[in-house]
């Protein structure tokens, strides 16, 4: 015969022992022990079972991951080598309701004091494991920073004379139409010409549009222009833009991580810990 009461809050299984048929107790922690555990304990009990299961009341067979609060909620079937037992567990008095508020304040009770002990080690902890980060993605990112400033410096330069070329080009087309139209022609022959120029230039700008679906404003090109020589000049040098902007994001992520944590743990530690963070 198996037999279950609770004592404590605790139930406690009592069943014959097969080899020294003698009565032994199991105290178990339904929350937390399994029903494997459980069927462990009585087999490491007793050398002398081979075979120890559990089976539900329809005949399917218990897991052993199952937790023993689940099991003892209904009857069951205990099998030791070839005998079976039918056990029914006791109705459990539930807890009242200010028993019940009673315990749900101790474990909030509890769950502050395990905070308040261990909140600042692991803020400490996870402090040194940023610095360690930004530490290693700073060394990463000084090689790129140094060959992106180059990149950035030569492509600069060449939007610039880029600029100036235009200008140049736009004073020498200035200077030519006023030399051909006050030294070589009159103003009746080249008011077509201009005319063409004009409209050439609008469809000039149209093309960029359709090209590039952005109005034709010089800051926009300048920064377009430059943008295309800052890439091919990565590619010949091997720059990764991809990798340089993804550490850039990790390091952002990091720094503001750890601003954050930072804000709490200020308020925490003493001002000589602090200080030698610093």
């Amino acid at each position: 015969e198996v037999t279950i009461n609770y004592r404590h809050g605790l139930p406690v299984i009592t069943l014959t022992l097969p080899t020294r048929s003698e009565r032994c107790r199991f105290t178990v922690k339904p929350t937390v022990t399994t029903v494997g555990a459980f069927l462990q304990n009585v087999q490491r009990e007793d050398k002398g079972i081979e075979r120890a299961e559990v089976f539900a009341t329809d005949g399917s067979k218990v897991s052993d991951a199952t937790l023993m609060e689940v099991l003892l909620m209904n009857d069951f079937k205990l099998a030791i080598n070839n005998t079976g037992y039918s056990v029914s567990p006791p109705v459990k008095d539930k807890l009242s309701s200010e028993h019940a508020t009673e315990m749900e304040d101790i474990k909030s009770l509890v769950h502050r004091l395990f905070v308040a002990l261990h909140l600042e080690d692991h803020q400490i902890r996870k402090e040194r494991e940023l610095l360690q980060k930004l530490d290693h993605l700073k060394e990463e990112l000084l090689p790129l920073e140094q060959m992106k400033a180059r990149i950035m410096k030569s492509a600069d330069a060449k939007t610039s004379r880029l600029l100036w070329v235009g200008l140049a080009l736009m004073s020498t087309q200035g200077g030519a139409l006023a030399w051909l139209t006050w030294w070589v022609y009159s103003w009746d022959i080249m008011e077509p010409v201009t005319y063409f120029i004009t409209y050439g230039s609008a469809m000039a700008f149209y093309a960029y549009f359709v090209l590039t679906k952005q109005d034709y404003i010089y800051p926009d090109a300048k920064d377009r222009q430059f943008l295309h020589y800052f890439y091919r000049k990565s590619k010949n040098q091997h720059f990764n833009v991809e990798r340089y902007n993804k550490l850039k994001e990790d390091l952002a992520e990091a720094e503001e991580s750890l601003r954050r944590l930072r804000q709490p743990l200020h308020l925490r530690l003493p001002i000589q810990e602090i200080n030698d963070k610093d």
